[in-house]
């Protein structure tokens, strides 16, 4: 394999290292600390602060991701019409666990940007100590969760991927 490839390959590490890695920081650590700082003002705030933060990092991340795994692909010779095209690759064992990345990697990503861009800000916009403000929070919290179980699931799939499949 070319220098190029294991560029492409360490840099889509990386970066999955950042994305994956900010999302269980979140959850497992930022969070708790967060629900626990008082006045409900500045919780908001730095949680607003913190979101705002890890949306622009994230989405860098995810972008990189994506043009690195289409480099991977490409350097490995799978992005051609033939490969793509061919039921005998995508009902092999490879195909199939790229499928199954693929289909992660998607919802992963649509649920990033209805977290990132519509539930996230609508708790932001809501007056904390507010009879809305649990439940809005809670279903953006519910969804980052959701999205971190399927990072761990990715995971797996990637590397039984890079395994041979």
């Amino acid at each position: 394999m070319s220098s190029l490839f294991f560029a492409s390959v360490t840099l889509h590490l990386l970066a999955a290292m950042l994305w994956l890695g900010g999302t269980f920081f979140l959850a497992i650590v930022g969070a708790p600390v967060l629900r626990r700082v008082e006045p409900a003002s500045l919780r908001s705030e730095l949680f607003q602060r913190i979101g705002v933060r890890f949306r622009a990092v994230g989405w860098i991340a995810i972008i990189v991701l994506i043009v690195t795994g289409l480099l991977n692909l490409g350097l490995r010779g799978m992005l051609d019409a033939e490969t793509l095209g061919s039921a005998s690759f995508w009902q092999g064992r490879y195909g199939r666990t790229l499928a199954w990345k693929l289909a992660i990697v998607s919802s992963m990503i649509s649920l990033a940007a209805v977290h990132d861009f519509v539930l996230g800000p609508r708790a932001s916009r809501i007056a904390p100590g507010s009879p809305e403000a649990p439940a809005a929070r809670r279903r953006a919290s519910w969804l980052a969760r959701v999205n971190a179980g399927l990072g761990i699931a990715l995971v797996a799939v990637a590397v039984r991927l890079a395994r041979g499949g």
